[in-house]
């Protein structure tokens, strides 16, 4: 795959210093496909420390700027680590390193091209999704890399291959599907599919390969099925399926709970803990797309600050008769009985300030809460394309003309919080939806944490 020998296992890319140097490198030195996040990586000073991403900057543009520049000199940083750490297994011809980036984060192409253009003859491939990255296939066959779009249906592929992708197909390493409701992290439901009612992915994956012999694609590029793998052995059905082709097996989740996994202790020791269930597919990002992540106090916050919402009106009309007289000082809103009686009711909580959404609607939370909602908001740094949560956007005007959502949250804090210590119960913490399985899987037992190698070792065996 993409030129060289491998195990046909990947290590998921998990974003903002989930995965790094010291565990790609070391899935690469098992012969697998070590993946580095390129999504604001660290970087480190001349002692080895991790240098922290503080923004100096008034102005959101100039801050945007100084975010590309440390996700540039951080994933430079991380590749050139692990390129050296998996030096003699490389060097062989086995093994590789690819790095993953998200499309809608902020300043996506750029990055892309300032990592690759210092890191020439390292990086064999990079996996990308979140979006419809159009322009990966230009950007990787200019650099001399392969490029592994993620997607989570066949209709998604075909787009990106009758518009972009037919125009480099010898660069095309494989075809990441991510399971949209298995996955962790960002997930691509379309408008079309229901959250609530998981697909049989086989079908799905399936459909994905013959779009791509339809498309002339040779068998032999690989399909890559990421979400909801843990065991190879619960996928005997589709290895050496002549429905599906060549197949290769991504785990993002398992690697998560390794030695070398740059997450903090407390993390790890989190992943032991949960049940069946604890995953949450919600859609408060401030992406816009759903995600996966652990149903801690810190979606929760957010689950319930969502069912404190009403529908306003400015004036009097149809069922919103009554002048809402808590949250909003003096403006004037108008609203149903039933909400005036709820909203009075959160008012007496303790929930005393209502926020306007983009959806004509109010949300109570209580004066702290605001204090950092705004100031989050404030604060923003353009780690994404477009943000719901701040109304940035990375475009001229640096604005997606819409009401920044007091829903939402700062991706880039929590991430980068729990990613170097942060408080894992009031932090956004991705997980698959198998992450469950650390509690049951003998393997882990009395809070067994294997290397790398070791993990590598068991996921051969089909445990």
């Amino acid at each position: 795959m993409g030129g060289r020998e491998v195990w046909p296992l990947v290590e998921g890319g998990k974003g903002v210093a989930a995965t790094n140097h010291q565990s790609s490198g070391a899935w690469a030195m098992s012969g697998g496909v070590g993946t580095i996040s390129a999504v604001n990586a660290d970087s480190y000073d001349p002692t080895g420390r991790i240098i922290p991403q503080i923004y100096r900057a008034l102005t959101r543009r100039e801050r945007h700027e100084e975010l590309v520049d440390y996700a540039i000199e951080g994933a430079v940083q991380q590749i050139e680590r692990a390129y050296e750490m998996a030096a003699p297994e490389l060097s062989r011809g086995l093994g590789a390193i690819n790095i993953n980036v998200l499309w809608e984060m902020g300043g996506a192409q750029r990055i892309l091209e300032g990592v690759l253009g210092r890191t020439r003859g390292l990086v064999n491939g990079v996996t990308c999704g979140a979006g419809m990255p159009y322009k990966l296939s230009e950007i990787a066959a200019h650099h001399g890399v392969y490029y592994y779009p993620i997607i989570s249906s066949a209709r998604a592929f075909r787009a990106l291959w009758k518009r972009a992708y037919s125009k480099a197909p010898e660069w095309l390493g494989a075809v990441v599907y991510e399971d949209p409701w298995l996955a962790g992290g960002h997930n691509g439901l379309s408008n079309a599919e229901d959250p609530r009612v998981p697909q049989d992915p086989f079908p799905r994956v399936r459909d994905v390969r013959t779009t791509m012999r339809e498309s002339g694609i040779p068998d032999s590029v690989p399909i890559i099925m990421a979400g909801g793998v843990w065991a190879l052995g619960e996928w005997t059905d589709w290895i050496d399926n002549p429905e599906l082709g060549q197949i290769v097996f991504q785990f993002g989740t398992r690697p998560l709970l390794t030695q070398e996994s740059p997450i903090p202790e407390g993390w790890k020791q989190r992943l032991m803990t949960l049940s069946k269930g604890d995953i949450l597919l919600h859609n408060f990002s401030p992406t816009g797309f759903y995600s996966s992540a652990v149903r801690n106090p810190f979606l929760r916050n957010l689950e319930s600050r969502s069912e404190r919402q009403v529908a306003f009106s400015t004036t009097a009309t149809g069922d919103h008769q009554y002048l809402l007289d808590v949250g909003v000082g003096r403006k004037s809103y108008y609203v149903t009985r039933d909400d005036l009686l709820r909203a009075r009711e959160w008012f007496g909580a303790g929930f005393t300030d209502a926020l306007k959404t983009p959806d004509n609607t109010l949300v109570f939370v209580t004066a702290p809460e605001k204090t950092i909602i705004r100031k989050d908001q404030a604060d923003c740094m353009g780690c994404l394309s477009q943000c719901g949560f701040s109304s940035w956007a990375d475009n001229d005007t640096n604005t997606t003309g819409r009401l920044a959502d007091p829903r939402s949250f700062c991706i880039q804090k929590t991430l980068q919080d729990i990613s170097h210590g942060g408080d894992t119960e009031q932090n956004l913490m991705f997980g698959g939806h198998s992450a469950y399985r650390f509690a049951t899987d003998p393997f882990y037992s009395n809070g067994f944490v294997p290397t790398v190698k070791q993990l590598f070792d068991r996921i051969l065996t089909g445990a």
